[in-house]
C-alpha cells in the first residue's frame, strides 16, 4: 500500500508534471492534479490582448506540440517544401529564441499530397539531459539541452511515409521509442537514449490483404501507413506498449519489443493515440475509412489475436480520424475533425452526450484543473467543463489556428498556432 501511494505521489509531483512529450507527463493529455488538491490556476480566458505572457513567431510548416521542461520550450520546425528541418528552443520566461538549429537538409522530400500534414508534425520529447527531435525517416537526433549540440544522430531508419511523417516520440526507461508505419515498411524501434543505437526493433505482423491479382499492392501501400503515437499500460506485471497501426493494434513488451497480442480492423492512416480506463479497458481508434472507437478489455488472457474475444464495444458515429481522447473518470472526451465534441461512457460503450462546435479540429484535447482545452484550426480554443452537459466555460480567439495540440506547465497554457508559439497565463 505504501509503495503504491509513494508511486502515486511521485507521478503528481509538480517537478515531474511538466510537458515532456506529445500527450504530457503520463501520455494521456492530462496535467496531473496538485498534491494538495487545489487548482493549479490555469487560465480559462484569453485573447491577443489578455493573459498573453509572450508570443514568438515560428514560421514554417510544422504542427508538433511544444514540450516543456525547466526553463525551456522546444518545438520542431520545417520549411513548407521539407528541404530544411529545424529544432527551436524558446526561453520559458520570455519567449526569446535560445536555439534555432538547422538539423537536416533533404534534396528531394516526398510530396505531402494533402493539406493536413507537414514535415514537422512529429512532436519531440525531453528529459533532464536531452531533447529528442524526430522527423520520421528524414532524421532523428538527441540534442544536449544546454548547448543544443548533437549527441547522436540517426538517418538510417527507412520508411516511406508517402504523406509525411506524423508519429511522435515516446520515452520509456533508457529508451527512445519510434513508430515507423509507411507504405513500404512498418515497424517500431527503440533506441538507447545516450547512444542512439538500436535496443530492439519489431516489425508489424499485419496481413494487410491488399495484394491484387497481378501482384501489385492496392493503392501503392496507402492502406498500410499510420501516424499514431503509442501509450503504456501495466498488465500482468509487464509494462506494455499499446500501438495502433493500419489494420491492427498491438501490445508489445516495452522492454524487449516482443509482440504480446493484437486486434485487427479495417482502418488505416490512424493518428489518435490510445488511452485507458485504469488497467481494465483500452480505447483504440481504428483510423480512416470509417473511424471506429473500440473498447478492448485488458485482462490476464490478453495474448495472441484477441479480436474475437476481447472487444467489449465498437462505436462508429462521430468518431474522429485524428484527434486523441482524454479520459475523465469513466468517460472519454474528444472532438471530431468536423467539430463534434463527444462524451463516451466507457462502461456502456455509447455516446452519452455530444455538442456541435461548428468548427474544425486537428489538435487533441488536454485537461487541467478539470477543464478541457480544445484548440481548433481557426484560432479558437474552447474551454469546456467535462460532464453530462458539456458546459462551455469560455471561447478564446487568437489570430491564427492550431494544428498542434496544447501543452501545459505550472499554470500556463502553451499554444502553437500556424505562425506563433504562445505562453498564456493569468496576469
Amino acid at each position: 500500500m505504501f509503495s503504491r501511494l509513494l508511486l502515486s505521489l511521485l507521478l503528481i509531483t509538480p517537478a515531474l508534471a511538466e510537458w515532456p512529450t506529445f500527450r504530457g507527463p503520463n501520455n494521456d493529455g492530462i496535467y496531473p492534479p496538485a498534491p494538495n488538491g487545489k487548482a493549479h490556476g490555469f487560465p480559462t480566458e484569453w485573447s491577443e490582448s489578455k493573459n498573453i505572457v509572450w508570443k514568438t513567431p515560428v514560421t514554417g510548416r510544422a504542427w508538433s506540440t511544444p514540450v516543456v521542461m525547466g526553463d525551456q520550450v522546444w518545438v520542431t520546425n520545417a520549411t513548407p517544401d521539407g528541404k530544411k528541418m529545424y529544432a527551436v528552443c524558446l526561453d520559458k520566461a520570455t519567449g526569446k529564441k535560445i536555439h534555432d538549429l538547422l538539423l537536416f537538409e533533404n534534396e528531394d522530400p516526398e510530396p505531402l499530397s494533402n493539406h493536413v500534414n507537414g514535415y514537422g508534425s512529429c512532436s519531440p520529447a525531453i528529459d533532464a539531459d536531452h531533447v529528442y527531435i524526430h522527423f520520421g525517416s528524414y532524421g532523428t537526433t538527441a540534442l544536449n539541452r544546454k548547448t543544443g549540440k548533437k549527441v547522436w544522430e540517426r538517418r538510417d531508419l527507412p520508411c516511406q511515409h508517402f504523406r509525411g511523417p506524423g508519429s511522435s516520440v515516446v520515452l520509456y526507461k533508457n529508451l527512445v521509442i519510434l513508430s515507423m508505419d509507411g507504405v513500404d515498411v512498418q515497424y517500431l524501434v527503440a533506441l538507447n537514449r545516450k547512444t542512439g543505437k538500436n535496443v530492439w526493433k519489431t516489425p508489424r505482423t499485419t496481413d494487410y490483404g491488399d495484394i491484387e491479382a497481378d501482384g501489385k499492392i492496392r493503392g501503392d501501400g496507402d492502406y498500410r501507413k499510420a501516424y499514431t503515437t503509442p501509450n503504456f499500460v501495466t498488465l500482468n506485471g509487464v509494462r506494455q506498449l499499446v500501438s495502433p497501426g493500419a489494420k491492427a493494434c498491438y501490445g508489445y513488451n516495452a522492454d524487449t519489443g516482443k509482440e504480446l497480442w493484437k486486434i485487427t480492423y479495417n482502418g488505416f492512416s490512424n493518428a489518435a493515440a490510445p488511452v485507458f480506463i485504469g488497467n481494465e479497458l483500452a480505447l483504440i481508434n481504428t483510423g480512416l475509412g470509417k473511424p471506429h472507437l473500440l473498447g478492448l478489455r485488458l485482462d490476464d488472457k490478453l495474448t495472441g489475436d484477441v479480436t474475437k474475444t476481447h472487444i467489449e464495444w465498437d462505436i462508429f458515429k462521430r468518431i474522429p480520424g485524428r484527434c486523441s481522447p482524454v479520459v475523465v473518470g469513466r468517460k472519454a472526451y474528444f472532438t471530431s475533425e468536423a467539430g463534434i465534441l463527444s462524451c463516451v461512457d466507457a462502461d456502456k460503450g455509447n455516446i452519452d452526450a455530444y455538442s456541435a462546435l461548428k468548427t474544425n479540429f486537428s489538435a487533441s484535447a488536454v485537461l487541467a484543473d478539470n477543464h478541457l482545452y480544445l484548440a481548433d484550426e481557426k484560432g479558437k480554443t474552447f474551454v469546456v467543463k467535462p460532464g453530462p452537459k458539456l458546459e462551455i466555460i469560455a471561447t478564446n480567439q487568437l489570430d491564427d489556428g492550431c494544428m498542434a495540440s496544447p501543452a501545459l506547465d505550472g499554470k500556463a497554457v502553451y499554444l502553437r498556432t500556424k505562425s506563433h508559439v504562445y505562453r498564456i497565463e493569468k496576469k
